[in-house]
């Protein structure tokens, strides 16, 4: 098949921010996923939820991106995973989310497709990489092929907040914004997931 013929690779970047900090890390992650040719980017993000793991949020949020469904996973040809670090943990949206995907387990529907996590938090020894390694397994039961930061990349070796092998990674400190290196190892992952979609894609095609 020929460039002029291949189709764009559909990445989703699905994640739950409370306060801000890691919806900035997926905007970042979009502008390094629409640098490479033939890729866009796709925000979803998931509602709270109440005590008893039931949805709270009003159907459409007020602002932002809208609300992820199944079949935005369904018909992605990448995946970006974001939350915030909670005790070492995904928060509760987001895993409540996951836990609702049994149906593209059962079918498959994600299996071959790669995938990456990123997470932020407020303390310096929050739990970042605690919190990406909890996010990888429900990609691994899915069949998806994950995709991190190899040590090529320039500012993994300079950063003094965030960013770490399993994915981009945020020290928000008091509310500090992105640092330098925090922002260019989440434009190199999206980039990096958008061409391993990408090819994988042509490949199948």
């Amino acid at each position: 098949m020929t460039d002029s013929k291949r189709s764009r690779a559909e990445i989703l970047i699905l994640y739950y921010s409370r306060h801000g900090s890691t919806a900035d890390m997926a905007r970042m992650i979009a502008r390094g996923v629409e640098e490479v040719p033939d890729a866009v980017a796709k925000l979803r993000t998931v509602p709270e939820i109440s005590a008893v793991s039931e949805a709270t949020a009003p159907a459409v949020p007020a602002e932002g991106p809208p609300y992820a469904s199944l079949d935005d996973l369904k018909h992605c040809d990448g995946l970006a995973l974001g939350s915030p670090t909670h005790f070492g943990n995904m928060a509760a949206p987001l895993k409540h989310f996951l836990d609702g995907t049994s149906a593209l387990w059962f079918s498959g529907a994600l299996s071959g497709k790669p995938a990456g996590v990123f997470t932020s938090t407020a303390s310096m020894h929050g739990g970042q990489e605690a919190t990406l390694l909890t996010m990888l397994p429900p990609l691994l039961h899915h069949g998806m092929i994950l995709v991190g930061i190899p040590s090529s990349e320039a500012a993994l070796h300079k950063t003094r907040s965030g960013g770490t092998p399993y994915g981009p990674s945020r020290h928000t400190g008091d509310a500090s914004p992105l640092s330098d290196e925090e922002r260019a190892l989440c434009r190199a992952f999206g980039a990096r997931l958008a061409r391993v979609a990408k090819a994988l894609k042509n490949a199948a095609e």
